[in-house]
C-alpha cells in the first residue's frame, strides 16, 4: 500500500520532545494520555505507514523512564460501564491494561479510583485490585469543580486525595475510556508533588487533531468524523493565535476547558507554564508525515467509512440519524461523497448481475476484484478467497480450497450446530484453507498473501454478519456496508 507516514521517524522525534519537555519541568513530568495507547487503527488509516501500536513502542523505547498510572471514573465502575471495541467493562479494561504495561517492562504505580462516593461497586473493585497485589487510590469529588479553584487548589479539594508515590520522571497517566479523571488526577499529584517540594509539570498527548496542519486537512476533518457522535469540533487555537501570532488547530472541547486549566496549574505552580491548549500537547505526528497526498487520500476513504458505518449503524438499532445528518456535513467539506471507493460501484454491479450479495475490494496495486455469493462460500468468504488468490498471482477461476475441506465444516454446521446456512464464513474459509495447504502448493501459496491484505478496502451489497466483519477487522482489511439486510426478517444475528 501507498505509505505517507515514517513511523520511526516518529517513534525517534516523539520520545525526544516528551524528553524535553520533562527537562522542562526540572525533571518530573505527568502525561495524560489521550487515545488508544494499544490499538490506535484510526490512526493507522488515515496516517498509511503508522501502526496501530506506534504510541506504546515510543514509549518501550524510554521505558526505563517511564510509570503508569491508570484512572477510572468510580460512576462507570458502578454503571458497567463498557468499550464497545473491545465488549469489556472499563473495570476489567483496567486489568487488561496493567497485564499489558507490566508484561512489557513498564512500572505500573497505582489504579486511582476518582469521583470516589461510597459506591458500592467500586468499594468490591478496590478490594479485588488490592487482593492482585495492585495498589489503589482514591479521588473525591469536588464541590464547585473545575470553577471553584481556590477550593479545588486546597486541603480541602486536592488535597483529600490520595496521593500515588511516584520515583520516575515521566509518569503516563491512561484510562479505559473518556471521563475516567485523568487530566484531575495529573493536577492532583501536581498539587501534592509542590506541597512536597517536588518540582513536576503536566502536559497532554493528544494524536488528533494534528496541530500544525491546516483545519481543513483531510487528516483533522476524518478526526471530525471518527467524533461525529460527540458533536464536537476542530478549530483554530485561539489562545495560540493571539499568544503567538500562529495557527494552530485544537479541539473545541480543550479550548473551552483551557482558561480553567490554565488557572488552576497557576494556582498550583505560582504561575502558567502554557499560553495555550496548542502549548500542552507534545504531539510529534504532524512531523512525520512524509506523503501528504497519500494521508489525504486516506483521510478521505476514512471520512467515507465512518459514513456507512454509521447508516449501518441506523440500521441495526434505529438510532444516530442526527450522527449520519452529521458525517454528510463532513463529507462534503472533505469534498468527497458515497461513491469515493470504486469497490462500493463494483460490489453493487455485482449484485445486480448475480442476483445475490457481492463484495468487492480495492487491491494494493490499485485494481478491484469482486466475490459472489455461492453455493459453498459466502460473499465474504469469496471476495476474500479472490483478494487472496489475486495478491498471490493465481488465476481467480482455480477451485483451491478442496471439497473434502469444505464439506465436514458445513455438515457440522447444519446438522450439528443448527445452522440453516451452509455456506463458510470467512473464518471458516480460512481454516478450510489452511487444512487444504497441508497438502497443496497452491493452497499454501494463497494463505501466505493475507498480510498484502492488510489497509485494502472492501465493499459490501449487504450489511455481513458479525463474524466476518471481526474477521476482516484481524486482517487489517477496512470494511464498508450498504446498510441493508440480505433478508427481509424483523431479527438478524
Amino acid at each position: 500500500m501507498r505509505q505517507g507516514f515514517d513511523n520511526g521517524r516518529y517513534i525517534e522525534l516523539q520520545a525526544e520532545h516528551i524528553r524535553q519537555r520533562i527537562g522542562q519541568f526540572g525533571g518530573k513530568l505527568y502525561l495524560e494520555f489521550g487515545g488508544k495507547l494499544f490499538d490506535d487503527n484510526h490512526a493507522s488509516r488515515v496516517l498509511p505507514g503508522f501502526e496501530p501500536d506506534s504510541k506504546f513502542r515510543m514509549l518501550k523505547s524510554i521505558a526505563d523512564e517511564v510509570e503508569v498510572i491508570i484512572a477510572i471514573n468510580a460512576n462507570h465502575i458502578e454503571k458497567n460501564k463498557a468499550r464497545g471495541d473491545l465488549g469489556i467493562t472499563y473495570d476489567e479494561d483496567v486489568l487488561r491494561l496493567v497485564d499489558l504495561f507490566s508484561s512489557n517492562g513498564f512500572a505500573v504505580a497505582a489504579v486511582v479510583i476518582t469521583q470516589y462516593a461510597g459506591q458500592p461497586a467500586a468499594d468490591v473493585f478496590r478490594h479485588r485490585l488490592e487482593e492482585l497485589g495492585i495498589t489503589a487510590k482514591l479521588h473525591y469529588p469536588i464541590e464547585g469543580y473545575p470553577h471553584d479553584v481556590d477550593l479545588i487548589v486546597s486541603p480541602e479539594g486536592y488535597g483529600k486525595n490520595e496521593f500515588v508515590e511516584t520515583t520516575r520522571p515521566l509518569v503516563v497517566v491512561t484510562a479505559p475510556g473518556p471521563g475516567s479523571g485523568k487530566l484531575a488526577t495529573c493536577l492532583s499529584q501536581l498539587y501534592h508533588e509542590h506541597l512536597r517540594g517536588v518540582e513536576a509539570g503536566y502536559a497532554k498527548f493528544e494524536t488528533f487533531p494534528v496541530w500544525n496542519l491546516p483545519l481543513s486537512h483531510p487528516v483533522n476533518i476524518a478526526y471530525e468524523a471518527a467524533t461525529a457522535d460527540l458533536d464536537d469540533a476542530n478549530i483554530i487555537d485561539p489562545f495560540h493565535l493571539e499568544a503567538y501570532g500562529k495557527t494552530a488547530v485544537n479541539y473545541n472541547r480543550d479550548v473551552e476547558a483551557f482558561p480553567v486549566v490554565r488557572a488552576l496549574m497557576k494556582k498550583i505552580l505560582g504561575e502558567s507554564p502554557y499560553q495555550s491548549p496548542t502549548d500542552m500537547g507534545v504531539n510529534m505526528v504532524g512531523f512525520a508525515i512524509t506523503d501528504d497526498e497519500a494521508c489525504s487520500d486516506a483521510s478521505r476513504m476514512e471520512i467515507v467509512r465512518r459514513y456507512f458505518a454509521g447508516r449501518e449503524q441506523v440500521r441495526r438499532t434505529g438510532m444516530g440519524d442526527e450522527q449520519v445528518d452529521r458525517l454528510k456535513r463532513i463529507m462534503t467539506k472533505a469534498g468527497v461523497d458515497s461513491d469515493y471507493s470504486p469497490a462500493r460501484a463494483a460490489a453493487c454491479a455485482r449484485e445486480q448481475e448475480t442476483g445475490a450479495p457481492a463484495g468487492a475490494m480495492v487491491m494494493p496495486d490499485g485494481s478491484v476484484v469482486t466475490g459472489k455469493t455461492s453455493d459453498r462460500l459466502g460473499c465474504a468468504s469469496s471476495l476474500l478467497m479472490n483478494a487472496l488468490k489475486a495478491v498471490s498471482g493465481v488465476d481467480l477461476e482455480v477451485e483451491v480450497i478442496s471439497d473434502d475441506a469444505i464439506e465436514p465444516i458445513s455438515r457440522l454446521k447444519t446438522h450439528f450446530l443448527g445452522s440453516s446456512n451452509p455456506r463458510l464464513h470467512t473464518d471458516e474459509t480460512l481454516m478450510a484453507l489452511s487444512i487444504t495447504s497441508a497438502e497443496s502448493e497452491v493452497a499454501a501459496r494463497v494463505l501466505s498473501g493475507l498480510e498484502q491484505l492488510r489497509g485494502c478496502d472492501a465493499f459490501f451489497s449487504v450489511i455481513i454478519s458479525p463474524t466476518d466483519e471481526e474477521v476482516m477487522r484481524r486482517l487489517g482489511i477496512n470494511v464498508c456496508c450498504e446498510p441493508k439486510y440480505e433478508r427481509h426478517t424483523l431479527y438478524h444475528r
